[in-house]
């Protein structure tokens, strides 16, 4: 698999490493999403935010429309993505297909609004959580801070995106939280 070049790396922290309730701010302030699901909804809103998340994230308040809605049925399987900009709307399980018949859950692929297909794998490459990738090219990881790591004013849980991939960050924060959420609920 080959990476670009580490100069050219998109580093989000996610402030609270929760599928439904964080921040993923660029270290260098170019972009801020918050993932968000109001209390006893069954759907996650991704927002862009303008400025970067505080310690106490309700301080700005979600006044926009979202970039991306993500409806889980009230059973957390899996239930449809939208993008209201574009007005498009379609089902999970079709946006963010398994890589094989009778492969597992954790291992999912999607078409990119570049038309490439990307295939997100959790666990397999030493040292990251989730990694997605595009023929045979790395595209972003997203990695846990280790238990024994000592963080200081950060979450220490990252999600790298490389630079000529960066304008699918959003599809690739959303595609990733339906990938954890996959995780989470055994989908």
């Amino acid at each position: 698999m080959q990476a670009v070049s580490l100069d050219n790396v998109y580093t989000l922290e996610d402030r609270t490493a929760l599928i439904s309730s964080s921040d993923f701010d660029d270290i260098y302030d170019r972009l801020f999403l918050r993932v968000s699901r109001p209390t006893k909804a069954t759907s996650t809103m991704i927002y862009k935010m303008k400025h970067r998340s505080s310690r106490h994230r309700d301080s700005q308040p979600l006044t926009a429309e979202p970039i991306v809605v993500l409806d889980f049925t009230p059973d957390e399987s899996l239930g449809n993505i939208s993008f209201p900009k574009a007005k498009v709307t379609v089902p999970m399980a079709r946006y963010l297909r398994k890589t094989s018949l009778f492969g597992g859950s954790l291992s999912r692929k999607f078409i990119g609004s570049d038309g490439r297909e990307y295939t997100w794998n959790r666990g397999c490459v030493q040292g990251q959580e989730w990694t997605c990738t595009t023929e045979n090219f790395l595209v972003a990881h997203y990695d846990l801070k280790p238990p024994q790591q000592r963080v200081y004013g950060t979450s220490g849980n990252t999600l790298k995106i490389y630079q000529p991939f960066f304008p699918l960050a959003v599809e690739i924060v959303a595609s990733l939280t339906i990938m954890r959420h996959i995780a989470q609920f055994n989908l």
